[in-house]
């Protein structure tokens, strides 16, 4: 966050409302050489051998810590719980912690290897290595650690950690009791989350949720989010000729999937970006109360809008934040016949689109899929569940199928519920000013069967910088945002939670 100076020396210190926060070298190093260490463990989602070995760097962790910790086994990959029970009659805060990253490319990343952390610091505009040893002499605020997974999520889990430790070594305490659930399959939508939910009720019972993930507003400054949208990811697929044809010979005759497929998606939306398959918005109202907190959030849009390098955005709200509180309709990828070097004149045999839906706390999965589905057949169009036989390729026009997973809904928490007046309070202690409040994120985050199962409040403390690369090549995380998370943490561990306090 912004506010470190930019040379961070041998001995951080901060005092703060009578909390005394200090980080020495040696502790720093321990830190920084167990986030080497964490890093340098691949964790693709898809490799279960890979999460494998890095729940067992965790358990061994959490465990040297003092933390009781178990396995919660799934029909996919295990989740991780942890827990420090300091008084039973205290109340209990369960943080979510994500352990695994997206696939890598590792010939599009500028540095050996994305599971070999790398320390940079940008020359002339390029991002240029650093010795990993400078950072056991001084520290750059401003410098980068690139690897896979530094800010989403591993760094917010090494930042708790070493909050943790710094906590113990003054010999002082939350006055709560800590749960922590580490989810090995979020980069997946997290498939098994809900069945563990249900069967493990008892033990992840709390009184709300911290979730230790995403990154912060773009203006680098201290932020809590309150809520986030929920996904569903579908897959249309046109189709047209049961073999690719010779565009030559059936030009003019046989119809291109492409073209079909062109229109049914250009149906669902209109020129300013507004979806428009009936009832896509029913239900939501914003008014004017939310409509002032949303517009009080420090979006610099005019910047935004040049650093992203559009012209005009979408009309779905007058600002970003008021955008983000409706449900969005977005294309990731077409594909169909070739194009490049590999272009060919065939009419293709089909054309397919890989879309999302971003939920809000107001609209469902399922009523959201019939609404599309419902769009589809009302622009002509005979819908599938499977690949057309052959009498049905003879016997109806305009063939689609639809594909899709509803991998969670939508949480909110309202701003002034106890956690978040006790997040606000651990944040202004820390850094001198409140914090920016997010009523919805943008992102999502497997936190809803949460919020329903267990009938907690949720809010999100995110650390890592905004440019972080999540997801992309060149992950990263700026050691300015690590300091200031691992300080954003202590503060948490240290404020006293108060569970009937409110605004």
């Amino acid at each position: 966050m912004y506010s470190l100076n930019k040379w961070i020396w041998l001995f951080i210190g901060f005092h703060c409302q009578g909390q005394s926060f200090q980080l020495s070298q040696d502790q720093l190093n321990h830190s920084f050489d167990k986030f080497y260490e964490f890093l340098s463990i691949p964790n693709d989602a898809h490799r279960p051998a890979d999460l494998e070995l890095n729940l067992r760097w965790l358990e061994k962790e959490m465990s040297g810590r003092n933390f009781e910790v178990q396995r919660l086994p799934t029909k996919g990959i295990d989740l991780l719980f942890a827990k420090k029970i300091y008084n039973p009659d205290w109340p209990t805060l369960l943080f979510y912690m994500q352990v695994d990253g997206q696939p890598v490319d590792p010939s599009k990343w500028h540095q050996t290897s994305p599971w070999k952390p790398t320390l940079k610091e940008k020359i002339q505009g390029t991002w240029t290595e650093v010795p990993w040893e400078r950072l056991k002499e001084k520290q750059d605020a401003d410098w980068r650690i690139f690897a896979r997974s530094t800010s989403d999520a591993k760094g917010p889990i090494l930042a708790f950690i070493t909050a943790f430790d710094v906590m113990t070594m003054q010999g002082n305490q939350p006055n709560y009791n800590i749960k922590i659930f580490l989810d090995a399959e979020e980069e997946l939508g997290s498939p098994n989350i809900i069945p563990a939910i249900e069967q493990h009720k008892e033990i992840l019972q709390a009184d709300a949720m911290i979730i230790l993930d995403g990154p912060l507003h773009p203006s680098n400054k201290p932020t809590l989010a309150f809520g986030a949208r929920g996904i569903i990811t579908l897959s249309l697929t046109a189709y047209g000729p049961n073999a690719n044809l010779h565009s030559g010979h059936y030009g003019n005759y046989v119809p291109n999937p492409v073209f079909s497929l062109a229109e049914l998606l250009a149906s669902m939306k209109d020129d300013n970006g507004r979806v428009t398959i009936k009832g896509f918005y029913k239900g939501i109202r914003i008014d004017k109360k939310t409509k002032s907190i949303l517009a009080g959030t420090p979006d610099d849009l005019p910047l935004l809008h040049r650093s992203i390098g559009i012209h005009t955005p979408e009309a779905v709200g007058p600002n970003l934040q008021e955008a983000l509180q409706f449900p969005s309709l977005n294309i990731d990828g077409i594909r169909s016949g070739y194009v490049g070097a590999q272009a060919r004149t065939i009419i293709p045999d089909l054309a397919t689109v890989a879309m999302d839906i971003r939920l809000v706390k107001e609209t469902k999965g399922e009523n959201m899929i019939q609404l599309v589905k419902n769009h589809i057949i009302n622009q002509g169009y005979t819908l599938l569940d499977h690949e057309p036989t052959s009498e049905e390729r003879i016997n109806k026009a305009k063939l689609i199928s639809l594909q899709y997973q509803i991998a969670y809904e939508a949480f909110r928490t309202e701003m002034n519920t106890p956690v978040g007046v006790f997040l606000n309070r651990a944040l202004t202690n820390c850094f001198g000013h409140n914090p920016i409040s997010i009523r919805t994120h943008g992102g999502s985050i497997p936190i809803s069967p949460f919020v329903v199962k267990l009938g907690i409040p949720a809010v999100a403390v995110p650390i890592v910088n905004y440019d972080n690369n999540q997801h992309s090549e060149n992950e990263n995380i700026r050691i300015g945002n690590y300091l200031d998370g691992v300080k954003t943490y202590f503060y948490i561990l240290n404020t006293s939670y108060e569970p009937g306090a409110k605004n």
